[in-house]
């Protein structure tokens, strides 16, 4: 009898979820904060050091943001993040900013105020002027000015008195702006950068206690002198040494590009789980929607700020949500054909399902944290994003996933409908048969994984040495991120020459050796220095480039110290996520399967970067990025296949001949060879949408996770399996019998493996 209560049920939680999404996704889509590469702006790191060997403490650097917060302020950036980070440096983010160059000025001058005479003798300091005092004016002629007050107009009576007695052209008291030992008032004038502000003469005593600072001022730069005074000199010297700029077009074009292609990719995914899945794939479909409803309303209330590489994990994420799904449907596609009732098989493949879903979330949780512990601003956006979504997917693909399908089977609606699960009638197995799912024929019974796993090691082998054998001859093409200098992106609505760019920027005083041409249409340009630009070069270089074209280009600046930290983070990183799986395999499984799961993973990784050798792609920080994002997909891969090798192995009583480990091996790669490729084949749809029709900036990470994911199936199937079974048998040959897991969980006291 069918009850249709549960039904009812379901179609009302099904609407209060999707009336939820619909009432509720606009406004959360309008709070969530894009980050700079999506709506332009820039990001600056500063070194941080003392004054006069001043001793940089916690609270030395606390005064130091706050005084970079006062100034961002003034800016008006509705979401500035200012960051103190080991070792003595603060990362500003400003993310919309449409005046970069007076925002890279405003931040970067020490605003320390000083009346000197012509001889550079000090006057007054910015310890004489009254806190808050500098406002924007206007003089007897109505031009801009800035007015000061002193503390002690008596102070000024004296000082203006004596002044005023010197003989003509050295009656000036000369208003400076950080001013250092060795400048002086002659060499300053007729600078165009010059650190004095004005040079009034003092013809008379002054008493009042109003300073005017008169100078070829518009009204916004006087106001931004005054709220720069107000804010306060830095009690410290800050040096960049690395920094980032994007052009506003820029990053709407990233972020439109980045999101069409997310909406492909994802559209793509629900129409192959419903195909190939049917009912549960319909299941699906409702929880992946729920799954990206639930990161953005997480992400919002988080207060986080969303970046291109975080779409791109978010993006990824549906992958993950959808691999828990099609490991629970899998398996109860396989206790249907044994002969199970569709609410037994959905009970004994829900079960069997979950711990492998457990580890191989795990695992890829692991690298993920590693990414965030190790990464910079962007790739701990994504690190960020990818925790979240490997929660989520757990949350919805498991949990709510279940609960949907539940409803549905024990309604008694879908008692007889195998169908409706993708499993012919007539191909279904009689329960009293007794098989078991390891007896199971499957479509790829004619392959034998075990009988040529010497050719899978030989064909790797060969490919291993080639790899060595490009990468030494044409090196890796690393990025500014790992070798230092500066890099300069701009894209336009016209195709570009090499010749044009590079005049181009030898005209402005910029010469580069190193111009290369990028999109479809040859309508964009990448140049790069192998030095760093300083402030006032790249505001130059922008302005030339922004004159010719009419669009801003995107900046970015790293200094030797930063590339050499981030090279060693990237290994650091890699090594900690190889160490921390095999610790985890290890306690979970064994260590055999430990071992060869990371030499499948570098396996994945090698041949990532071989290829972007051979390639001559970029090599940058997001790179890295992709290469532990691999690692997780590759270690889940291999989790789910080793996972089955484990229950099939405590199927057995004990293992005498190295056949029977020969069978497990084959038995376990054909059975979970729908699940590898159902889940390769939807993250790649995301992956080639990313690729295809995403953001130019993410194009060389949408190739790295594509080659990476192809790399990460493959070694998953034919080499991690093969090298557990190689070394499997020398263990049998050594003991001449294995006890299974079973009889260790009966407590024998034979020797258990």
């Amino acid at each position: 009898m069918v009850k249709r209560g549960r039904i009812i049920a379901f179609f009302l939680l099904v609407l209060l979820l999707f009336t939820t999404m619909g009432g509720t996704t606009e406004q959360i889509m309008k709070n969530i904060k894009l980050g700079l590469d999506l709506q332009g702006g820039f990001e600056v790191l500063y070194e941080v050091t003392g004054k006069d060997g001043e001793e940089i403490t916690d609270e030395v650097l606390a005064s130091t943001a706050e005084a970079l917060d006062q100034r961002v302020n003034v800016l008006g950036v509705s979401e500035p993040r200012i960051d103190i980070e080991d070792p003595n440096r603060v990362r500003v983010q400003l993310a919309g900013v449409e005046d970069q160059a007076t925002a890279r000025q405003l931040l970067a001058t020490e605003a320390e105020l000083s009346l000197r005479d012509v001889n550079n003798e000090l006057l007054f300091s910015g310890a004489d002027l009254v806190e808050g005092s500098a406002q924007q004016s206007f003089d007897q002629n109505g031009q801009p000015n800035v007015v000061l007050e002193l503390k002690n107009p008596d102070k000024l009576l004296e000082i203006t008195t004596e002044i005023s007695r010197r003989p003509l052209g050295e009656n000036l008291m000369v208003i400076w702006l950080d001013w250092e030992e060795g400048d002086t008032y002659a060499e300053a004038q007729g600078k165009e950068d010059s650190k004095v502000i004005s040079a009034p003469r003092v013809s008379q005593p002054l008493s009042q206690p109003d300073i005017s600072i008169e100078g070829s001022f518009s009204t916004e730069e006087a106001q931004t002198l005054a709220s720069l005074l107000n804010a306060g000199s830095l009690p410290v010297e800050l040096e960049e040494v690395y920094s980032t700029s994007v052009g506003a077009q820029l990053g709407q074009e990233a972020l439109d590009a980045t999101v069409l292609a997310g909406i492909i990719g994802v559209a793509i995914i629900f129409l192959f789980m419903v195909a190939f899945y049917r009912f549960p794939g319909l299941i699906a479909v409702i929880t992946l929607s729920t799954y990206i409803f639930v990161i953005l309303l997480v992400f919002d209330w988080m207060n986080a700020v969303l970046t291109l590489p975080g779409i791109a994990a978010l993006l990824l994420g549906v992958g993950m949500a959808v691999d828990a799904n099609i490991i629970t449907y899998e398996r109860i596609k396989e206790e249907l054909r044994v002969g199970r009732s569709v609410k037994a098989a959905f009970k004994e493949g829900g079960k069997n399902s979950f711990a492998t879903i457990v580890d191989a979330n795990l695992t890829t949780l692991l690298a993920a944290g590693v990414l965030f512990v190790y990464g910079t601003s962007s790739v701990k956006g994504f690190a960020t994003m990818l925790i979240l979504s490997i929660l989520a997917s757990f949350l919805t693909s498991v949990f709510l996933s279940r609960m949907l399908l539940s409803l549905w089977i024990h309604s008694n609606a879908l008692n007889h409908k195998f169908s409706w699960f993708g499993v012919n009638e007539s191909k279904r197995a009689s329960i009293e048969e007794g098989l078991d799912t390891l007896d199971l024929n499957t479509r790829y019974d004619r392959i034998d994984f075990a009988k040529h796993a010497k050719k899978f090691f030989w064909a790797s082998g060969v490919l291993l040495v080639i790899g060595l054998i490009f990468i030494s001859v044409f090196r890796l093409n690393l990025g500014i991120d790992f070798t230092s200098g500066s890099r300069v992106e701009f894209s336009t609505d016209t195709t570009l020459t090499t010749d044009e760019v590079t005049a181009l920027v030898e005209e402005a005083g910029y010469p580069s050796t190193n111009v290369a041409l990028t999109g479809e249409e040859q309508d964009a340009a990448v140049i790069r220095y192998p030095v760093l630009l300083e402030e006032n070069e790249v505001n130059e270089l922008k302005a030339a480039i922004n004159a010719e074209y009419g669009v801003e280009p995107s900046v970015s600046t790293v200094s030797p110290t930063i590339g050499r930290e981030l090279a060693k983070n990237a290994v650091i990183a890699v090594l900690i996520a190889s160490a921390g799986i095999i610790l985890y395999v290890t306690i979970r499984f064994e260590w055999k399967m430990a071992l060869a799961a990371v030499i499948a993973l570098l396996h994945d990784a090698f041949f990532i970067i071989a290829l972007f050798s051979v390639l001559q792609l970029e090599v940058d920080i997001t790179f890295i990025a992709a290469v532990l994002t691999i690692i997780g997909y590759s270690i889940n891969d291999t989790i789910v296949t080793f996972d089955r090798i484990r229950e099939n192995l405590r199927k057995k009583r004990k293992i005498k001949e190295p056949k029977e480990i020969d069978a497990i091996v084959n038995n376990s790669l054909r059975q979970t060879l729908n699940r590898s490729i159902s889940t390769v084949i939807t993250v790649v749809f995301v992956v080639v949408s990313l690729y295809g029709l995403g953001a130019s900036t993410i194009a060389n990470f949408s190739f790295a996770l594509l080659i990476g994911l192809i790399a990460g199936t493959y070694s998953s199937i034919f080499i991690a399996a093969q090298l557990w079974m190689v070394w499997k048998k020398r263990e049998l040959r050594n003991k001449g019998s294995i006890v299974t897991y079973k009889e260790k969980k009966e407590k024998t006291d034979e020797p258990v493996v």
